[in-house]
């Protein structure tokens, strides 16, 4: 049984670029825990939004059946105004207490500054001389559709997928969990509905001889 830990900057990231292999994990009776680095606050959004975001994650965790999940609460779309310590902190206290020994992760290149903001943080607390001490093994980013992809060239690393994931037995959940966020989910014809998430995980499958598959980053790793 392993310990596994998604790290996302917005509810729905963990989803989009990583869904399926969280609940591959979760089938095989791995524990799943989830943080959530940002959330809507009152300065930009209204009070029903703020409200139903919070609801829409513990649906979502619920849906995974996770061992544990938590939003550190920072400012979404302001994650690179927070005092870096404060948001290193806050990681540093969740990995100390989750002791993941697979961390999944957003894409440091990705056009989202909260997404780059994210990865500095996580990379500075698990330097590779650190990781011991936390318990983890492995960091895996994993790509954010309409935000891994949107990219421009030379803005950052691009997203080099080194490891794949089978979630054919997963997809569909994938795509109804997807549906739970509410504030967050687009048009079937936009990159976060339905058809572009299964047409990635399609493409993603491909690549390793499957029906549908999931694609990552391996940005560190420890062997014993």
């Amino acid at each position: 049984m392993k310990r596994v830990l998604a790290i996302s900057a917005h509810p729905d990231d963990e989803t989009l670029g990583a869904g399926g292999t969280l609940l591959a994990h979760g089938a095989a009776g791995d524990l799943v825990h989830w943080v959530v680095a940002t959330q809507p606050f009152p300065e930009w959004h209204s009070e029903k939004v703020v409200s139903r975001a919070g609801e829409q994650v513990d649906q979502v965790a619920a849906a995974y059946n996770t061992a544990s999940h938590r939003r550190l609460g920072f400012p979404t779309a302001r994650l690179e105004t927070v005092p870096q310590a404060d948001l290193i902190k806050s990681l540093a206290d969740a990995l100390t207490e989750i002791r993941p020994q697979i961390v999944y992760l957003v894409h440091g290149g990705d056009v989202h500054s909260d997404h780059a903001a994210l990865f500095r943080a996580v990379m500075s607390v698990l330097k590779p001389f650190h990781m011991k001490k936390f318990g983890v093994e492995r960091v895996l980013a994993y790509e954010t559709l309409s935000s891994t992809d949107a990219a421009p060239p030379g803005s950052g690393p691009v997203f080099l997928p080194t490891v794949f994931s089978d979630i054919t037995g997963h997809i569909e959940k994938k795509i109804e969990i997807m549906g739970m966020f509410e504030t967050e989910r687009q048009s079937d014809l936009m990159p976060r509905g339905a058809s572009a998430i299964r047409a990635l995980a399609r493409y993603r499958g491909a690549t390793i001889g499957v029906e549908y598959g999931e694609a990552f980053q391996l940005i560190r790793e420890t062997i014993n």
